[in-house]
């Protein structure tokens, strides 16, 4: 079968590797639809330091695919359908396995597509505790967006930030995959949205998406913008994942009280931080990694709903490099996903 594999920094490879072995008792064996790209895709082909990790190995880290054989004792599952795996080998027995917060396993074994074989191949044998279906009707190209992209969203925006309909949200980067998702959930549950992005053809694509108020960050003053818009109050939720660039303005952005949640540091992991106002002002900063399979469940529910994700390019999997580069650059809109 077809397999993409990474051999060293920047050197990925379409190459033929032995089919998986029957699915053993309780996995499922998936025929690989597509794969959705992200910043971890990016760092695992850039080389990245903390990966403890065997070359060559085969990426992907968010995927979707059908079922095509069931292991001994697998139930609740019929062939032909869709499902999306999660990509973190979970122990399933931990404290936080057995209460739904899968990202907070205590005996994780490593992220698929990065730590160890992926997600880009034709077929992958995935234990059927560690699967979420897709509801009828879902495109592959959609579905292939959910278990990164939309279950990070969901985490932050509601279990960690609690966002409630009417807030005043600052969206950070509003054209990347997760930016695209929050603008629109957010505009879903009747909050007023402002949307940064890096350039006056995104923002006129981040308003299209719903967002009331957008700046591009290039040139004008985000924080300014939502001290005006919410008249010097500040903003309930910053939707933070840029890192050191944006990190300061989006701590001024805050009203009393406010909540920032954060993912990312694309920009930079180091930040300085005024103490004072953190504590004066109260605000609230809410790490979040990851997502539970209830955050996938819960966005294939939205998508099933109508609140689809944006697509940027859909490309076969042999531009999976170009795909890459492509997001590396910063020249998309929403997601790329690469189909099988």
């Amino acid at each position: 079968m077809r397999a993409l594999q990474l051999f060293g920094d920047r050197d990925t490879r379409l190459v033929d590797v032995p089919d998986p072995p029957p699915p053993g008792p309780g996995e499922v064996q998936l025929r690989m639809c597509a794969v959705g790209l992200n910043h971890i895709d990016v760092w695992g082909w850039r080389g990245m330091a903390f990966a403890k990790r065997k070359l060559p190995l085969t990426v992907g880290a968010e995927a979707v695919g059908e079922v095509i054989a069931l292991g001994e004792g697998v139930a609740g599952w019929r062939l032909g359908q869709l499902a999306v795996p999660y990509g973190a080998l979970t122990c399933g027995i931990c404290r936080a396995c057995r209460e739904g917060r899968d990202n907070l396993c205590e005996n994780v074994r490593g992220v698929k597509g990065f730590h160890v074989d992926g997600f880009a191949q034709e077929k992958v044998n995935q234990e059927s505790r560690l699967l979420v279906p897709v509801p009828e009707g879902i495109p592959a190209e959609q579905a292939a967006c959910a278990a990164i992209t939309f279950s990070t969203v969901e985490h932050m925006l509601f279990d960690n930030a609690r966002l409630e309909p009417g807030e005043v949200v600052l969206v950070q980067a509003a054209g990347s995959g997760i930016g695209t998702v929050a603008v629109k959930l957010a505009k879903a549950l009747g909050c007023t949205v402002i949307a940064t992005a890096g350039s006056d053809e995104k923002c006129a694509k981040a308003k299209a998406l719903g967002a009331d108020h957008v700046v591009n960050y290039t040139t004008d003053r985000f924080e300014s913008v939502a001290r005006k818009v919410t008249q010097k109050r500040g903003v309930d939720v910053v939707f933070e994942h840029v890192g050191a660039t944006t990190w300061a303005g989006s701590l001024l952005s805050l009203r009393m009280g406010g909540r920032l949640v954060t993912c990312g540091s694309t920009s930079g992991v180091s930040a300085e931080t005024n103490l004072m106002m953190v504590f004066q002002r109260q605000l609230k900063i809410f790490g979040s990694f990851g997502a539970s399979m209830r955050n996938i469940a819960d966005g294939l529910g939205k998508m099933a709903r109508g609140i689809t994700p944006v697509l940027d390019t859909v490309a076969p999997l042999d531009q999976f490099e170009a795909a890459l580069a492509r997001l590396e650059t910063r020249q998309v809109f929403g997601k790329i996903v690469v189909t099988l």
